[in-house]
Parts: C-alpha cells; sequence; structure tokens
C-alpha cells in the first residue's frame, strides 16, 4: 500500500503498464518509450520539468562476493552491464525543492543465462530513500539508485511573488488597523 502511495505522490503510476511486456534487451542506449500524446495541464500544475533525455541518473552496484562497487552516471533510457546483468533505466523521477525528497528511478534487470535467453529478475520502481521498499533480490548482486538530477521551476504551485499585480505591497503603504485595542498591561516590577 505504501509503494501505491508513494508512486502516487511522484505521478509515476502511468510507467507502471510498462511492466507487463518486457521489452528486448539491447546491448547499446535502449529505445525510448513510445511517445504518447501530452494531456492539458492540470490548472496550477507545475510545467516546466526536465526532459528525460535531460535528466541524469545514478545507479549504483555491488558484487557481494567479490566487493567490487560501481556508480553508473547516465541518462533515462541508457543501459549498463555489470557482472551478469544488464541493467535499462526508462526514466528517474525526484521531488521539485519545495517538497520532501523523494528520487526513483524506473529499472528494467535481466540476468545473461550460460544457456538461452536472458532471465528478466527486475522490473519496477526503486527508490533512493527507500532502498528496502521494491529491491533488487539477487544472490550476488545489489543495485540501487543514488540519485535523479532534474530541473525545476524558480517557484512551486503556492508561490506568490511580492508586488504582483492586486498586491498592495507594491502600490500604497499599509493602512493603520481600525481594530479595538487593548488596555496596557502594566510591567512587572523590576527585582
Amino acid at each position: 500500500m505504501r509503494a501505491v502511495l508513494v508512486l502516487a505522490a511522484l505521478g509515476m503510476a502511468a510507467p507502471l503498464a510498462a511492466q507487463t511486456s518486457p521489452p528486448a534487451v539491447q546491448s547499446g542506449p535502449a529505445a525510448a518509450a513510445p511517445a504518447t500524446p501530452k494531456a492539458p495541464a492540470a490548472k496550477g500544475a507545475v510545467t516546466g520539468v526536465t526532459p528525460n533525455a535531460q535528466r541524469d541518473v545514478t545507479i549504483g552496484a555491488i558484487n557481494k562476493r567479490t566487493g567490487e562497487t560501481r556508480a553508473f552516471v547516465g541518462h533515462p533510457g541508457d543501459s549498463f552491464d555489470f557482472g551478469s546483468l544488464h541493467v535499462v533505466v526508462r526514466t528517474c523521477e525526484t521531488t521539485p525543492p519545495w517538497e520532501q525528497r523523494l528520487t526513483g528511478a524506473f529499472l528494467l534487470i535481466d540476468e545473461k543465462l550460460l544457456r538461452g535467453a536472458p532471465k528478466r529478475v527486475f522490473s519496477g520502481w526503486m527508490f533512493a530513500e527507500s532502498p528496502s521498499l521494491h529491491p533488487l533480490e539477487h544472490p550476488r548482486y545489489d543495485i540501487w539508485v543514488k540519485s535523479c538530477t532534474m530541473r525545476f521551476p524558480e517557484t512551486g504551485p503556492d508561490t506568490v511573488s511580492a508586488g504582483r499585480e492586486g498586491s498592495a505591497g507594491a502600490r500604497s503603504p499599509a493602512k493603520p488597523s481600525i481594530a479595538k485595542k487593548s488596555a496596557e498591561t502594566p510591567s512587572a516590577p523590576d527585582n
């Protein structure tokens, strides 16, 4: 239930449909998801976030047997190999600076077998702040999301700029209040 809430909070529920049919493994950069027509932005929604091609994602990997660790830096759509694993980063998301930090990436992880086709060992969202929420369960390798870098507009959806039309601060000084004043309270005696 918590995973569903986290996905809804990031607006990442739509790519979950991609889990039903795994794409073919590619040795180079993975093919991007098919383009879908964009719906008009909701009133008050934040627009102008970073397109996938301009996002930077960092994925950590460790071989539990040898202790080898690596950090892979790339963009959504890139893929990399670590040992017998082939990892495809479909997308990554992070919350804007004015919200509680939450970073996730949608990963497809296949294990290359000695005989036969690769076997899908993981498909889904991994979160940097909660690596145990949806981990790769593999006896030899561990893969996790370290970061996703995105660009956001300078203001949040509820930000009000000073001096905007309709605000009194930029045009005239504030008028004194006509509210009834309370009687003054005598001060405590000095010691």
